[in-house]
């Protein structure tokens, strides 16, 4: 199971804490066809143990030989990698791409670092978007920030965005999207948002659940949300924001209907509903008598899921997982049939 990014950052304060050394390896850049982009990570620990990934195979490989190399003498070292056979540096592969790789030593004595890594876990608990920002001279790394935008106010404009930027010049500059913002508001509490819930958690989506009945709003049966709650579904206390993603699969369609009505125009990033077209079809009609427009209905994401044939509750939360996931890339695959 990958690890969320809360725990990457725990699994360096961890290390940092308990007196070992850490190499820190970031995918600067990405050109061609490669396994990870710019802005993957690895840590590679003192003791040979390992969090998060920059891609697998080879590059992975190769790299937790330099991060060996880099923990014993201390020193940042910057490293370009092939994917191509036969060439300068190759790997071996075949994919026919090429990466940059830093790898920046962090000392056990570093309370800088740990500060930096200790204010992304917090707010990756908040929910805030935070970045983790680094000063590039040469191959070192000679300043490090965590934070949210507020934090970086005087650094190069274009900087913090949704996905990692470096510059160029030296020094150059490199900021990683560490934390991103938003909750996955999932309105019911069956056995496919049990099932969601527990496909959503290691993709590093944060799950509030609500339902209207007290014995299905049991966080016994949702072990990874963070939230989970028995709610009124005709007059919900709740704030939505254009960062959040909302799923809606309660009990039947009045339900349904009730929670559409009062989110429907809330601006959240992601709107789905689940259920059969015809049921979506009433659901869809009452909205439009109700004075809704039949364009801002259509930013429902109803059938809810990417179509993939799923049948059980645990096939559905793939399909939901994987929609979502195609939306925080930035992606709407309604646009692409």
């Amino acid at each position: 199971m990958r690890d969320t990014m809360r725990e990457f950052w725990k699994t360096l304060i961890h290390g940092l804490e308990g007196h070992q050394p850490v190499c820190l390896v970031s995918l600067l850049s990405s050109a061609g066809s490669t396994p990870r982009g710019a802005g993957a990570m690895m840590a590679v620990l003192a003791d040979g143990s390992t969090a998060g990934t920059i891609g697998g195979g080879n590059v992975e490989f190769e790299a937790q030989k330099l991060a060996a190399e880099v923990l014993s003498s201390g020193c940042d070292q910057q490293q370009d990698y092939r994917f191509v056979q036969g060439s300068d540096r190759s790997l071996g592969m075949v994919c026919g791409g090429d990466v940059s790789v830093q790898f920046q030593y962090i000392s056990p004595s570093d309370e800088a670092a740990l500060g930096v890594f200790r204010a992304l876990v917090e707010a990756d608990a908040q929910g805030r978007d935070a970045w983790l920002v680094r000063r590039l001279e040469g191959s070192r790394v000679t300043a490090m920030g965590g934070g949210s935008a507020s934090d970086f106010r005087f650094l190069p404009e274009g900087l913090l965005t949704d996905r990692a930027v470096l510059t160029q010049g030296d020094p150059a500059w490199f900021s990683i999207p560490a934390v991103k913002a938003g909750w996955v508001h999932i309105f019911g509490a069956g056995h496919v948002s049990r099932a969601l819930a527990a496909a959503l958690h290691p993709l590093g989506f944060r799950c509030a659940v609500y339902d209207d009945r007290a014995e299905f709003a049991d966080p016994t049966y949702f072990p990874t949300a963070a939230r989970v709650s028995a709610c009124d579904f005709e007059k919900l206390n709740l704030t939505i924001t254009p960062s959040d993603y909302v799923v809606v699969m309660t009990r039947g369609h009045q339900a349904d209907y009730e929670v559409l009505a009062q989110v429907l125009r809330s601006g959240a990033r992601y709107l789905g509903c689940i259920g059969s077209n015809r049921k979506l079809d009433l659901c869809r009609d009452r909205l439009l008598e109700a004075g809704f427009t039949a364009e801002e209905y259509a930013v429902l994401h109803a059938p809810i899921g990417l179509s993939i044939g799923a049948q059980t509750p645990e096939e559905i939360a793939v399909s939901v997982a994987a929609e979502l996931i195609a939306v925080r890339a930035g992606l709407d695959r309604r646009q692409d049939s």
